[in-house]
């Protein structure tokens, strides 16, 4: 008997199938409007995307406007690329200007359809980005439909890595922006660490599409992107604790890999004590449990992980001397990226390669709430059904399944379970020779480098002619997937997530055709080549598809569905036939780590014999269970993250906004004296509160702290002893001395120079004061979880003392921004004039007292920050006394002890 659900579905459908049903009649319309478009001349497509300008800025929406816009990108991408989108590509380009992901297999051609609600959107004239997972795709793409773009009439722009300031800030003014996820929450972070408008690249968050969508918004939102400065060097001590931890017995640790934690036993508390008072680490009477050590014990739990957790090959590669990560989702190297909390320094010290200085926090975001930031937000991959749940909550996405255009013949087998992994391997070399024999392209997926490395060793002690596609082969990756589809070709794979390239069978015609050319040099006929390379490609096509199209081959489930999805999609594009199968052992991670025991049990009751899989649709279910498990919790362990991060996030736009605000005026002398005048009123409050009598005034300390913050010297003791004076008197003749200061220094250095001077003080002390917040709310954050064990709730008192933190802040901003003004003191033309004349001098001094030295003498080089390199400070700059700073050269290190040069600290302007 059906259920109430399944016949609602037969007779209502699914509410996916609703969603493409209502789509329909605009597809039919954008069908119906081809003859149209395809009658006008080139100059005629661009003349309608000004035409649409024209009535959108009349009031007309992009939604009415959708129909036209569509047509003209579908006419615009025959003339340029000769391709005509399908009605399912039109159907997906409408989910995703409605601000859904669309689901879309591998191969249907997401790139292209992107470019239709690009097109619509740019119509606004404020900039759409494209968000791809790597330079090569952004690259790629955005050389790739700037074709269709340019037959449209608009412009397009690609920010990668190492594009310099002025290409970026023009790729960036573009109608179309190409880029990485990485450099687009980079420059968000640079451009509110810029102090002129004139420097910044973003110019807004209107729109953006997402590419591999739930690899950056689900598999990288984990990990925040931070931007930051170095700190103490401590690498002795990593070397040191190093040494240490190969000593630890297993009696000594215990390692939860669920949770991937390493906590050491009551024995290695004692065991690592001893060690380290014999090296000296711990002196005297001091523990470990000590306060004073919480240091050391931080630095002997990053080591133990680095050690215990982190396995060579699979999380992290040694290349060049560097510890390069691994993304565990698409296998790639992550250049740039460092584990904080000092745990790439760990790892560093144990592959013995230089240790790289801690760094502190100048700015970060995450992935979510950077995304977060535009006002509509697309997304396309082949795989979100399973994480829609996280995409609806977090980011207000909707995932909707757009239909291929082509039926699938592709046949899923069932998972073949083996009790060993040795077994399993066994059984997937067999395989992989049968199917190579058969001239069948198969694709074998493996979830680490190691994993990948020591398969090949197999299928080449088995004669099978292969190629390995991993973080370290990343250069030849388009290569190797564009022969992957050759008949009887055999590629081994770590992840195919976020790839960006379709295993085409029989090969990819452009990329022979590209090889062709550049081996036959200037003698070659391009015609010729591309005829025989496509009557070639198309007879091997013919002979992969006889053998049954391409066979993807996994020898390991992954902890996500959608990742084992991503490997599964790659076959079976645009209607092709293809086979997949899954190869799992008990040994497994997800089945060692997530409850395999009772599983072995059953299976040695079954009698399982040696090299004999269990193959059942029951096996599939229990794996698919186990990873719906895991993936709850890694959402869980997501929310709970950005819930703590939108704490930080409120307080990260105040401050950017702020900043902006600043950059955009010509004058903040009225905010200067907003400040100014809440610091006298706190003053004056704390020092003679309202309604107290005379005798409970502190005017000695009010005398104090206005020369200190106000460099005003006022008799404030008589004004105590004045008759009829109270607290609003004192703070209206401060107030009063304070502007007549301001007014001198105005008059004194033209009202130009200090409004320029005001506006660099109020934005440098704004990143200073946020760079050290942003340090106090990571230590309060590592301490706010042991709140719980006094059942208080973490998250709330993290956002209480959060929000006390930054109520601080900006009392402590008012309070130096108004002291660093009221003992301004610049440099007159006649003081800068003697300072060169004087600096001229010592050069020449110095000069000749370097020829009269001894050759042994040590050369110091250009740009040498050691102490032999720094010039003595002349008698009249007191590092203690702000105020004569000024005198320094521009070129020279600031009094302050900062290491960097004057002109970049206390002097910049």
């Amino acid at each position: 008997m059906m259920g109430l659900g399944t016949i609602k579905k037969k007779v209502l459908g699914t509410p996916n199938d609703r969603k493409i049903k209502a789509v329909r009649s605009t597809v039919a319309r954008i069908n119906a409007l081809e003859p149209e478009f395809q009658a006008l001349d080139d100059a005629g497509l661009i003349a309608k995307t000004a035409e649409f300008r024209q009535r959108f800025a009349n009031g007309e929406t992009l939604d009415s406007l959708l129909p036209e816009a569509f047509a003209n990108a579908r006419e615009a991408a025959v003339r340029a690329l000769g391709l005509r989108p399908f009605d399912v590509q039109l159907m997906g380009g409408i989910f995703l200007h409605q601000g859904n992901i669309s689901e879309m297999k591998t191969g249907e051609g997401k790139t292209l359809m992107a470019t239709l609600p690009v097109y619509l959107n740019a119509i606004a004239g404020r900039g759409v980005h494209v968000v791809t997972v790597n330079d090569y795709l952004a690259r790629r793409d955005a050389e790739w439909m700037s074709s269709v773009y340019a037959a449209l009439g608009l412009t397009t722009g690609v920010v990668v890595p190492g594009v310099d300031g002025v290409e970026k800030q023009k790729a960036y003014a573009s109608d179309v922006t190409y880029a990485t996820n990485n450099e687009l929450g980079f420059d968000y972070l640079r451009d509110n660490m810029k102090t002129d408008l004139s420097e910044i690249f973003q110019r807004d968050h209107y729109f953006a599409i997402v590419d591999e969508v739930d690899s950056i918004l689900i598999d990288e939102a984990r990990t925040p992107l931070i931007i930051s400065g170095p700190a103490e060097d401590r690498s002795s001590l990593y070397v040191t604790i190093d040494k240490l931890i190969p000593a630890l017995t297993e009696e000594h640790y215990e390692i939860d890999e669920k949770f991937r934690q390493t906590t050491l036993t009551e024995a290695g508390n004692e065991f690592l004590e001893q060690r380290l008072h014999a090296d000296g680490l711990l002196t005297g009477d001091a523990s470990m449990y000590d306060p004073e050590s919480a240091t050391l014990v931080h630095h002997v739990t990053q080591g133990l992980k680095a050690h215990k957790l982190f396995k060579k090959d699979k999380d992290y590669i040694v290349r060049n001397g560097e510890v390069m990560l691994i993304d565990e989702f698409t296998g790639r190297m992550m250049e740039g990226r460092r584990l904080s909390d000092g745990l790439h320094q760990a790892l560093e010290a144990k592959e013995d390669v230089d240790i790289k200085p801690e760094n502190v926090t100048l700015a970060s975001v995450t992935f979510q709430n950077y995304f977060r930031l535009y006002e509509k937000l697309g997304g396309m991959t082949g795989t979100a059904q399973t994480e829609a749940e996280e995409f609806q909550t977090i980011y207000g996405l909707g995932v909707v399944e757009v239909p291929t255009n082509l039926p699938i013949k592709r046949a899923d087998e069932d998972d073949r379970v083996y009790r060993t992994e040795r077994e399993k391997y066994e059984a997937v070399v067999e395989r992989v020779v049968e199917a190579h024999k058969a001239g069948q392209p198969t694709l074998v997926g493996t979830i680490s480098i190691e994993k990948s490395e020591a398969l090949s060793q197999l299928l080449k002690a088995a004669n099978v002619p292969h190629n390995v596609l991993n973080a370290r082969f990343h250069e030849q990756e388009a290569k190797i997937i564009a022969d992957a589809g050759v008949p009887g070709a055999v590629t081994i794979a770590t992840n195919m997530a976020g790839r960006g390239t379709d295993i085409q069978l029989g090969g990819n015609v452009d990329s022979r055709i590209l090889e062709e050319l550049e081996a036959a040099g200037e003698n070659a006929d391009p015609v010729a080549i591309r005829e025989r390379v496509q009557a070639e490609v198309a007879d091997a096509k013919k002979k992969a598809l006889d053998a049954g199209g391409l066979f993807v081959l996994a020898t390991e489930r992954h902890e996500s569905r959608r990742i084992d999805n991503q490997l599964r999609g790659r076959s079976g594009r645009q209607g092709d036939p293809g086979t997949t199968l899954f190869f799992v052992s008990l040994e497994d991670d997800l089945m060692r780590i997530f409850g395999s025991e009772r599983l072995d049990t059953m299976l040695r009751r079954l009698g399982l014999k040696e090299g004999e899989a269990i193959v059942h649709p029951w096996i599939n279910k229990a794996l698919e269970k186990a990873q719906r498990k895991v993936e709850a919790r890694n959402f869980d362990i997501r929310k709970n993250l950005l819930k703590f991060d939108d704490v930080m996030n409120d307080q990260r736009k105040t401050i950017f906004e702020q900043r902006r605000e600043i950059m955009e005026q010509d004058d903040v002398s009225e905010t200067i004296a907003d400040m100014r005048e809440d610091v006298i009123d706190d003053l004056v409050t704390a020092h003679i509160p309202p309604k107290a009598y005379p005798d409970q005034w502190n005017t000695q300390g009010l005398y104090a702290e206005t020369i200190r913050l106000l460099n005003l010297d006022l008799p404030i003791m008589q004004w105590g002893e004045e008759d009829g004076v109270d607290d609003d008197v004192f703070r209206e003749r401060i107030t009063s001395e304070a502007d007549k200061l301001m007014a001198q220094k105005v008059a004194q250095y033209g009202p130009e120079v200090i409004r320029s001077v005001e506006k660099q003080v109020l934005l440098q002390t704004i990143d200073a004061q946020w760079r050290e917040h942003l340090l106090t709310l990571d230590h309060l954050r590592s301490v706010v979880g042991f709140r719980g064990y006094a059942q208080r709730d973490p998250l709330n008192e993290y956002k209480t003392e959060g929000f006390t933190l930054f109520e601080n802040l900006l009392n402590r901003l008012r309070v130096e921004v108004t002291q660093k003004m009221a003992h301004l003191k610049l440099m007159t033309a006649e003081e800068q004039k003697a300072m060169i004349e004087q600096l001229q001098a010592q050069a020449r001094a110095g000069q000749a007292a370097s020829e009269t030295e001894t050759a042994s003498a040590a050369p110091v080089t250009a740009g040498d920050s050691s102490p032999e390199a720094v010039s003595p400070a002349r008698p009249e700059i007191d590092p203690g006394d702000e105020t004569t700073w000024s005198l320094s050269g521009r070129n020279e290190p600031c009094p302050c002890g900062s290491g960097k040069k004057y002109k970049h600290c206390h002097g910049r302007v």
